[in-house]
């Protein structure tokens, strides 16, 4: 607390026995204990009084960043931005030319009549296998499999 170890605070229990005698040491020792109380509360509430003041201070900037971003963005307002990109669609639009106006192909890319097949000749026919029946399985087959392998050397 004080930068005390426990002998010194032995001394000076020990003068003050023998200053204050042992009678009124307890009434002293309470009296002591009651103001310290109080210098403890009145530095609680010094140190409070600083936090609200630091809390005032930030929220006067924040009030201030508020205030600033309000004033941008009723500059914004006035320009209007929905009103800018409405126009620069227009503005695109009217260039491309409309869908219904021929476009003439590039001599380089036009299609020849043999690239082009003909919507009304029929599709040529494909020819598909029928798929082969499976092997003929027998019974022994599975039975031979299924048992279990001779041991070698005796009978069971």
């Amino acid at each position: 607390m004080f930068g005390l170890n426990w002998g010194e605070f032995l001394v000076i229990g020990i003068v003050a026995l023998i200053a204050i005698g042992p009678k009124e040491l307890p009434t002293v020792l309470r009296t002591l204990g009651q103001w310290m109380g109080k210098v403890r509360r009145m530095a609680n509430e010094f140190q409070n009084q600083f936090n609200e003041a630091l809390r005032e201070a930030e929220f006067a900037d924040l009030k201030k960043h508020a205030d600033e971003i309000s004033t941008s963005v009723s500059e914004i307002g006035q320009i209007d931005p929905i009103g800018e990109v409405q126009k620069d669609v227009e503005h695109a639009f009217a260039e491309t030319p409309a869908l219904d106006t021929p476009v003439e192909p590039a001599a380089e890319t036009a299609a020849t009549p043999a690239a082009v097949p003909d919507a009304s000749a029929p599709l040529p026919e494909i020819e598909v296998a029928p798929p082969e029946p499976p092997a003929e399985i027998k019974h022994e087959d599975f039975a031979a499999a299924e048992s279990p392998a001779p041991k070698a050397g005796g009978s069971a």
